[in-house]
């Protein structure tokens, strides 16, 4: 067995493992069914051994590695990391023109098996056959800012430092929305850091992927929803991409068959997000018939103006990939999670808990670091795992590599790691949410990988 299905260890160097470990069965080429290659994804710390926590493999099994293997295939040389197993990536190298990412916000690997198998979207069973499906993991934390700034640099999260969707940024003084860089105090506004001097496209401490595939002859486009086609993240990530913007699935297929028959000798690597599936299931369930609809009509969309119209021409030597920055969970609204609840709990920090609401960065006031322990023991007996950010960054548990200056101020005293359907909700108006992300359990951390030749 590859290492990079084994256990995953302390600080990526020791040997063993506890006993108790989560299972996943990987899928292998051309077959849905994932009983081929075991993939055991096990802790090294005692307290997150469960089997409703999943850690990332970072050491070959996740969304981490595939920058890498993307420029393996495009037979460029590595931007940072190392790529997907071989037991994942069977794909030669340098035998692609053109790599194209879709990046479906939300998708949970044990969801997107259900409604195939539910007989939804029957076209990725087809581009599966073609090609193969497996299993990979999130990063920490499993949320889109993170991740997909990991899918730009190859880096983790403890390098990047885009820790979360809500960050303390000690050196402008502000609680910032990572996704829209704003305060999080204030509504309806975006990339309002500006005034603190905060530029989007140096914040990163790591090189992105556009001026490198541009650097060695490859032109890299993007296709994002016109709401978000010029924000700070998508300007934070994108240097040197070409974006194209869309307004529905149709407008996004179209367009991208005319860029394919345009220039169909170019090298391009193209990045497809969609994020209706992580919206509905926010807001309706992942579960929701909503969250399945939105499923089916985007594949459907994109069988329909893309796949069934593209020339024999424009489909040689392209690369389809299928995947999500992280899942969802289901999370019923339960008033005992609301922070308005426990003020003696707020009275014991300094600022509101920031990072996601299902990984919980605490900023606690001097002295009271057991008292807030004994605080969740009491108010919520079995619901977390809480450890110091120094625990975590010690595990390795936002990822490999050198930590960014700043991460251990941003994650805070101590980290709180949501366990079932568990969350801290702290934003004060009423709390909207029936689907969460940011944590450990399986639904949020385990997302496909269907890779396909056109």
């Amino acid at each position: 067995m590859h290492p990079a299905f084994g256990c995953i260890p302390s600080r990526f160097t020791q040997e063993k493992c506890p006993p108790r470990a989560w299972v996943l069965f990987i899928a292998t080429k051309e077959t849905v069914n994932t009983d081929s290659l075991l993939h055991n994804l096990r802790s090294s710390n005692e307290n997150l051994s469960s089997d409703d926590l999943v850690l990332p493999a970072y050491r070959g099994g996740s969304i981490l590695n595939i920058l890498a293997s993307i420029c393996r295939w495009l037979n460029l040389p590595p931007l940072a990391g190392e790529p997907l197993t071989p037991e994942v990536d069977g794909f030669p190298a340098g035998e692609m023109r053109r790599v194209m990412l879709v990046l479906m916000d939300a998708l949970a690997l044990h969801r997107f098996q259900q409604w195939l198998g539910d007989g939804l979207a029957p076209v990725w069973r087809s581009l599966q056959k073609q090609g193969f499906l497996a299993p990979l993991t999130s990063i920490i934390p499993s949320t889109t800012s993170a991740a997909t700034t990991t899918l730009w640099t190859g880096v983790s999260a403890a390098v990047h430092g885009i820790a979360g969707y809500e960050l303390w940024l000690k050196e402008y003084g502000i609680v910032s929305n990572m996704i829209f860089h704003a305060p999080m105090a204030y509504k309806g506004v975006t990339d309002d850091l500006s005034r603190a001097g905060f530029e989007a496209e140096n914040f990163v401490p790591a090189p992105t992927l556009g001026p490198h595939l541009l650097a060695h002859g490859v032109t890299p486009y993007a296709f994002i929803h016109r709401s978000i086609a010029r924000s700070g993240l998508s300007r934070m990530q994108m240097k040197d991409v070409k974006v194209h913007s869309f307004l529905t699935p149709a407008d996004l297929w179209i367009s991208l068959r005319h860029l394919l028959e345009a220039r169909p000798e170019e090298r391009q690597y193209i990045w497809v997000y969609w994020g209706a599936v992580d919206g509905l299931s926010h807001h309706h369930s992942p579960d929701n018939e909503r969250t399945a609809a939105e499923f089916d009509q985007f594949s459907r969309a994109m069988e329909n103006f893309f796949l069934k119209q593209l020339s024999p021409t424009a489909r040689q030597g392209t690369l389809l990939v299928l995947t999500a920055d992280h899942g969802q969970i289901y999370t019923p609204n339960a008033p005992r999670y609301n922070l308005q609840n426990h003020p003696e709990l707020e009275a014991m920090l300094h600022i509101r808990p920031t990072g996601e609401n299902r990984l919980i960065y605490l900023h606690i006031r001097p002295g009271k670091v057991q008292a807030v322990r004994d605080y969740f023991a009491h108010a919520w007996p079995g619901d977390f795992t809480l450890l110091t950010s120094e625990e975590a960054l010690a595990q390795g548990l936002f990822g490999p590599g050198e930590p960014h200056a700043d991460l251990g101020n941003r994650l805070g005293d101590l980290i709180a790691i949501a366990r079932g359907k568990a969350y801290l909700w702290w934003g004060g108006e009423k709390n909207p949410l029936r689907g969460r992300h940011g944590g450990l359990h399986p639904h949020e951390m385990l997302v496909p990988f269907l890779v396909a030749p056109l």
